[in-house]
């Protein structure tokens, strides 16, 4: 199985993430859409974690003086946790 080349976009089932206008500028955008289980609101689990460190390890511990250098740290954080940073699993 190999790593996934394009961006995940995940949600809950709320109407606004339901939409065929929303499904349709995913698919332009070439993302996979992932979505919760209906009822199942532990899916969110693993991405409300990630947005949890992320606030944590790069937001809040760090001034940015433009929108730039925090978008710039957010994609440098992301390649770090995807390539370098190790994870425990329970695998």
């Amino acid at each position: 199985m190999g790593w996934q080349t394009h961006t995940l976009i995940h949600s809950d089932r709320g109407f606004q993430y339901t939409s065929h206008g929303l499904k349709r500028r995913i698919d332009n955008a070439e993302m996979t859409h992932s979505m919760s289980r209906v009822g199942k609101c532990i899916d969110n689990g693993p991405m409300e974690s990630f947005w949890g460190t992320l606030t944590c390890e790069k937001y809040y511990l760090h001034k940015y003086e433009t929108f730039e250098d925090l978008s710039k740290a957010i994609d440098e954080y992301i390649r770090f946790r995807r390539n370098q940073r190790l994870i425990e699993t329970n695998k």
